[in-house]
């Protein structure tokens, strides 16, 4: 496969919530940098990093609006949406991986506004 591959299939995995999945597609030297929350090494912290992310979540989405590759990185402009109940937390991301000649993704960082997710997750909290 190629990067952009590993990373449309690692996607695919992590809106499946197939977290072991996901995995399997990083490095054992994976650095998951999100960005305003901060980083996370090796696919059992980003295991656990996603399983919090997602628990309690109906429903995960990574709407991909524009992707580019370059040998092996990979960049995209995306909107993740998380379904908690019946409503939809939209949160605008621009992401970057690489990929290790094994076809391993070694890095992942993602760059969003903390402040977009408090306030949609404040006002869940309210309604």
């Amino acid at each position: 496969m190629t990067p952009e591959q590993i990373v449309d299939e690692f996607i695919r995995r992590v809106v499946a919530i197939d977290l072991d999945g996901a995995c399997e597609l990083v490095g054992e030297d994976l650095e998951y940098d999100n960005v305003p929350m901060g980083k996370n090494h090796g696919p059992d912290e980003l295991k656990a990093f996603l399983g919090m992310m997602v628990g309690g979540v109906a429903e995960v989405q990574f709407v991909i609006h524009r992707q580019i590759a370059s040998a092996n990185t990979v960049m995209n402009e995306r909107t993740d949406r998380f379904r908690i109940g019946d409503q939809w937390i939209d949160l605008p991301v621009a992401g970057v991986f690489e990929v290790d000649d094994d076809g391993k993704i070694v890095l992942w960082r993602d760059y969003f506004d903390m402040a977009t997710f408090t306030d949609q997750m404040t006002k869940i909290s309210a309604g």
